[in-house]
C-alpha cells in the first residue's frame, strides 16, 4: 500500500512540474506559426539552439547557432532591445531556452511553432 501512495505522490509532482513549466514557457515565449515567424524574423535576432551538427546540417537562412548548451556563457551575445526569434528541431528546447532568457531580462521573445522539422521556407546547409 505504501508503494502505491509513493508511486501517485511521484506522478502528482511530475504532473505539477509539467503545468508549471507550460504556463512559465506561455508567459515567456510567443508560439508564431510559420507565416507569423516569416514576416518579422529578418527584422530581429534569430537564434537557433540546436547543436552544431544539427545547424550545420541545415538551418534557417540568416540564423545564429547559439546552442542550448553553450546559452549560459554566450546569452550576453544576443541583444535585450531587439525582438529575439528562436527555434530548434521540434519546439521543445526553445522553449526552455526563453525562460531562461527572460529571467536575464529578455521580453520580445518568440519561437517557432514546431520548430525547423516543420520548416517550408529556405535552409542554409554546408554539405
Amino acid at each position: 500500500m505504501e508503494f502505491l501512495y509513493i508511486t501517485i505522490a511521484v506522478l502528482l509532482a511530475i504532473i505539477i512540474y509539467a503545468v508549471v513549466t507550460y504556463f512559465r514557457m506561455k508567459k515567456a515565449v510567443t508560439n508564431l506559426t510559420q507565416e507569423q515567424f516569416i514576416e518579422g524574423y529578418r527584422k530581429a535576432q534569430l537564434i537557433d539552439v540546436r547543436e552544431p551538427k544539427d545547424f550545420a546540417a541545415g538551418h534557417i537562412l540568416g540564423a545564429r547557432n547559439i546552442p542550448q548548451s553553450q546559452l549560459r556563457q554566450r546569452y550576453k551575445e544576443i541583444r535585450e532591445d531587439k525582438p529575439v526569434y528562436l527555434y530548434d528541431q521540434n519546439g521543445a528546447r526553445s522553449g526552455r531556452v526563453a525562460i531562461f532568457l527572460q529571467k536575464k531580462g529578455y521580453n520580445q521573445l518568440f519561437q517557432l511553432q514546431g520548430g525547423f522539422k516543420q520548416w517550408t521556407g529556405k535552409i542554409k546547409s554546408k554539405n
